[in-house]
């Protein structure tokens, strides 16, 4: 009579063992899972880079936005008088009622140094006479030779700038292009490794 409690008891003591170390490996395991965070289908850790990244980059694109303002404004400005024939300050830089330091300058085009600098070497060529081009998209075929010569001249002043390495030529057209001086003009930009794309 013994012998059939205790082996009942030894039975019981056999099913509930394995209840009881199933129990406690949950409980472990739910103390080393790590924390989940709300509708994420993946555990991640408090310490994940993810936000911080996101962060930096919105804060880089914010700076970005906040330095061209200035620019854009001077853009958008100078937009209204685009098409009134207005001096602009280029003509009076031809005029030499203005000073500019002066790179090249023959008959029908003139270089000279911008007062704002993008680069190492920024220099601007202008044709003398607008001629019409207060900006490229005015551009029309009599005005093919023009363009051609003021491209040469582009190429003539990085060859006496020493930009053998490279340069850019920029032309900004429209507000929306950032032209802010609407007489028709070629930014040199060289004396540096340049990035792409320029920016937008």
């Amino acid at each position: 009579m013994h012998c059939l409690v205790l082996g009942r008891a030894a039975q019981r003591v056999r099913w509930l063992a394995p209840a009881a170390v199933r129990h406690a490996q949950s409980s472990t395991a739910a103390k080393r899972a790590p924390p989940s965070f709300a509708g994420s289908t993946a555990a991640r850790s408090p310490l994940t880079p993810t936000a911080p990244k996101r962060i930096a980059h919105s804060g880089r694109r914010q700076l970005s936005a906040l330095a061209m303002s200035d620019e854009q404004k001077a853009a958008l400005a100078a937009a209204v008088e685009r098409d009134t024939g207005a001096p602009t300050i280029f003509d009076k830089i031809v005029a030499k009622e203005i000073p500019a330091t002066v790179v090249y300058e023959d008959d029908t085009a003139l270089a000279f140094r911008d007062i704002s600098p993008q680069a190492p070497t920024h220099v601007l060529v202008i044709p003398k006479v607008r001629s019409g081009l207060t900006e490229l998209s005015k551009a029309e075929e009599c005005h093919e030779p023009l363009l051609g010569h003021l491209l040469y001249v582009a190429k003539l002043v990085a060859d006496k700038e020493g930009l053998g390495k490279g340069y850019r030529i920029v032309i900004n057209s429209g507000p929306e292009g950032c032209q802010s001086v609407y007489h028709l003009h070629l930014h040199v930009l060289g004396g540096k490794q340049l990035s792409w794309p320029p920016g937008c």
